[in-house]
């Protein structure tokens, strides 16, 4: 019948040839998005839905299309023909018709666009829907302060073979920062969570480092560490930085092995270059040898006495150019990361040693992608059994 329409025929004529109602047919012509207006033969299909070949692979079965299935049904026409009239696959327009048939068996077009709307709505449980074991498990991993990264790749190493037990960083974010019903704000504070503490998304800017050369770097810039120490390969090799207070006084003492990313952190009530210099050697005193190579440090004045330190304890030191913060990006993102127990503002004189200790052992807890999921304390336990030193603790 729209066919007849569509090519002229008047409603009432094509109803007659269709063997249905005036009132039925002009009902189906509108469905189908067809002008009829008083006076006028025939109708036309409307130009956002033409009945031919679509206008991306992606486009769907609109009403339209689902009228005229059902005529060309009515006409004895199979999947194929109809197929081509509409400017889809034949497969297509047979799911169609299986899944749109009504009880009776017949296909009705309205009936199957409301059921075809109802199976696009229908609600799905969330990944992380509140009181599923998944949910619990990630809400108690992010509560130790652990990244979404390592939530997700630490979920998959403990339940191997349990696709339930599955989440992408990107959910557990998405989860974090979304507000609503389900959303992990209703059992965590995103601030305290996040390294960053942000509730939402915004582009990273870092700021400019001010310092400029200093003298005491002659003689150990970093252009002479050994090259050995530009890659991971070989252990021993340290990065180094203080995380000052808000007193502008305390801070923490700061080390990370580059290949393990293994942190050692040390409080200080100030940080004149003598006490600095001091408190160094021994934080690194318990190490053997083999792990007691180089320490890169920027251009701080803390490190003015860094030939005491060297002599004390063998390592070599050696100073990265100025304003370039990722010549040492380890260490950089290990105090980011100390930030999430310590937030900018902090003063260290209020900070406890106990407090610190359990910071930096969790920290070392954590799994990290870049050591295959290992934690920093199992990597640095490996290279301490290996060593002949390895019965000495740090």
């Amino acid at each position: 019948m729209l066919a007849d329409v569509a090519s002229g025929s008047s409603a009432s004529a094509a109803a007659r040839r269709a063997g249905v109602s005036r009132e039925a047919s002009r009902k189906w012509c509108a469905a189908a998005g067809m002008s009829l207006r008083p006076g006028r033969i025939g109708g036309a299909m409307p130009e956002p839905e033409p009945a031919g070949p679509r206008t991306s692979p992606r486009s769907r079965l609109t009403l339209a299309h689902r009228v005229l299935i059902a005529a060309g049904l009515r006409r004895g026409l199979g999947a194929r023909a109809i197929g081509r009239e509409i400017g889809f696959a034949h497969t297509t327009v047979s799911r169609e018709v299986a899944s749109g048939r009504s009880p009776d068996g017949a296909y009705r077009a309205v009936e199957a666009e409301r059921a075809a709307r109802g199976r696009a709505s229908r609600p799905r449980a969330g990944r992380l829907a509140p009181g599923t074991r998944l949910r619990a498990e990630v809400v108690r991993r992010l509560a130790l302060r652990w990244s979404p990264a390592q939530v997700s790749a630490s979920l998959e190493r403990d339940f191997p073979g349990e696709e339930g037990m599955r989440v992408s960083h990107e959910t557990i974010y998405r989860a974090l920062y979304v507000q609503g019903r389900g959303s992990l704000r209703e059992e965590l504070d995103v601030e305290l969570v996040l390294r960053s503490g942000r509730r939402s998304r915004r582009r990273r800017r870092l700021p400019p480092d001010p310092r400029g050369r200093r003298t005491w770097v002659e003689g150990a810039e970093l252009a002479l560490r050994p090259p050995e120490a530009d890659s991971r390969a070989v252990p021993g090799h340290w990065e180094g930085d203080l995380v000052v207070g808000s007193d502008g006084a305390s801070c923490l003492v700061t080390l990370v092995e580059r290949s393990t990313r293994f942190l050692l952190a040390s409080r200080l009530e100030a940080h004149p270059s003598e006490t600095v210099a001091g408190r160094l050697a021994e934080m690194v005193s318990g190490l053997p040898a083999a792990l007691s190579r180089t320490l890169t440090w920027d251009q701080g004045v803390e490190m003015a006495r860094w030939r005491d330190f060297a002599a004390a304890t063998g390592f070599g030191v050696y100073f990265c150019d100025p304003r370039s913060p990722w010549q040492r990006g380890t260490n950089e993102n290990t105090n980011g990361l100390l930030r999430q127990y310590f937030p900018k503002g902090t003063d260290f004189a209020a900070v406890t040693d106990a407090e610190v200790r359990e910071a930096q052992d969790q920290l070392n807890g954590r799994p990290r992608e870049t050591l295959g999921w290992r934690s920093p304390a199992e990597a640095m336990a490996g290279l301490l059994d290996s060593d002949a030193g390895g019965a000495t603790t740090v």
